[in-house]
C-alpha cells in the first residue's frame, strides 16, 4: 500500500485535527494524575481494552475494516504490528508511571527531545545527511542530558525511555503498510488478549479497581477515549498538513506537560533543570528554523521546476 504524497499546503481541517490532538495530549497528565493510586499496568490494560471499540467503530464508519482483517492473515505484517504495539505499550507504561510518581517534568523533557532523536535516527539508520543546524541542535540536546545526568548522578531514565520508545515506534510505524487508523486498530487488537488476561488475573487476586467505586470505574472507562481520540485526530490531521507544520505543532504537548508539572503538580524546577531545559528549548528553536528553511527551499525548487516546464 503506497502512502499518499505529503501535502504542499496546510488544510484548515488538518490544523484543527493536529492542534486538537496535541492539546488533548497536553491535558492528559491531569487525567492520569487522577489515576495515580492505580497501578500503571492496570491503567495500560484499560487504555488498550477501551481503545479497541472506538478505533474499530471509526474503521467501520470509514469502510476500512476489511484492511485489518486482511492484515491478520499476513504473518510479516503481523510481526511488524506486534513490534509497534510493544513499543507503544512501553511508552504508555513509562508515561503513566512518570505522572503518578512526580516525574512529569522528565516526561516533558522526553517529548521535547523526541523530534531531535527522530532526526538522529534518520541520520544513523537511513543515511540522511544532517545540516549544520540539525547537528548543532542534537549536540545541544545531548549536552543538556549530560548536565542532568551529572547533577542527578544517574541518567534521566524516564526522559530517555520515552524518547527511545516513541522514536523507535514512529520509525517502525513508517514501515507498516497500513493507514494510521488501521495500524492503530491492529496494534490494540494484538494487545487486547494480553490486557484481558492481565485484568482477569488481577480480579482473581482481588486487586482490580474497576467496579470498586464509581469514580475509578468511570476514569478507567475514560482511558479508551483519552487514548484513541487524540491518536485518531493526529493520524487524520497529519495527512492534511505539511511536515514542517507538524514539526512546530508537536511542541504544544510537552510545553503543556511542563506547565502542568510546574504549576499544577508543584514539581521543582531548579538546579540543573534551569540550565538543561533552556538548552533543549534553544535546540528546538534551531531545529525549527532549519525545518522551516528546508521547507521554504523545497517550495522554491518546485516553483522553479514548474516555471522551467512552462517555458
Amino acid at each position: 500500500m503506497s502512502s499518499p504524497a505529503a501535502p504542499q499546503t496546510d488544510s484548515p481541517k488538518g490544523l484543527v485535527y493536529a492542534i486538537a490532538a496535541y492539546g488533548l495530549w497536553g491535558f492528559l497528565p491531569i487525567f492520569m494524575k487522577a489515576l495515580s493510586h492505580i497501578p500503571p499496568a492496570e491503567i495500560i490494560a484499560h487504555r488498550i481494552l477501551w481503545s479497541l471499540p472506538i478505533a474499530a467503530a471509526v474503521l467501520i464508519w470509514q469502510g476500512r475494516a476489511a484492511e485489518v482483517r486482511q492484515a491478520l492473515g499476513q504473518p510479516r505484517l503481523l510481526a511488524m504490528a506486534a513490534l509497534t504495539a510493544m513499543l507503544i505499550s512501553v511508552n504508555w507504561l513509562i508515561y503513566v508511571w512518570s505522572i503518578a510518581n512526580d516525574h512529569a517534568l522528565d516526561a516533558a523533557l522526553g517529548y521535547y527531545i523526541n523530534p531531535l532523536f527522530s532526526v538522529f535516527l534518520g541520520a544513523t539508520l537511513l543515511g540522511e545527511r544532517l545540516s549544520r543546524g540539525q547537528f548543532a541542535a542534537i549536540a545541544l540536546a545531548a549536552a543538556a542530558v549530560v548536565i542532568l545526568t551529572v547533577q542527578a548522578g544517574s541518567l534521566p531514565l524516564v526522559a530517555i525511555g520515552l524518547t527511545l520508545s516513541w522514536g523507535f515506534y514512529a520509525y517502525c510505524k513508517k514501515s507498516l503498510p497500513l493507514g494510521p487508523n488501521q495500524g492503530f486498530t491492529l496494534e490494540v487488537l494484538l494487545l487486547t488478549p494480553f490486557a484481558v488476561a492481565f485484568l482477569i488475573w488481577q480480579a482473581a487476586q482481588g486487586q482490580a479497581h474497576f467496579g470498586g467505586n464509581s469514580l475509578d470505574t468511570l476514569l478507567l472507562l475514560g482511558c479508551g477515549p483519552v487514548t484513541a481520540i487524540p491518536l485518531l485526530f493526529y493520524a487524520n490531521g497529519a495527512k492534511l498538513i505539511r511536515l514542517s507544520t507538524i514539526g512546530i505543532l508537536q511542541y504544544i504537548a510537552p510545553t503543556m506537560i511542563f506547565l502542568c508539572a510546574v504549576l499544577l503538580f508543584g514539581e521543582p524546577f531548579d538546579g540543573a533543570r534551569l540550565i538543561a531545559f533552556p538548552m533543549i528549548w534553544a535546540a528546538l528553536a534551531i531545529y525549527s528554523v532549519t525545518l522551516l528553511r528546508q521547507a521554504g527551499q523545497r517550495r522554491r525548487d518546485r516553483r522553479e521546476l514548474a516555471a522551467r516546464r512552462a517555458q
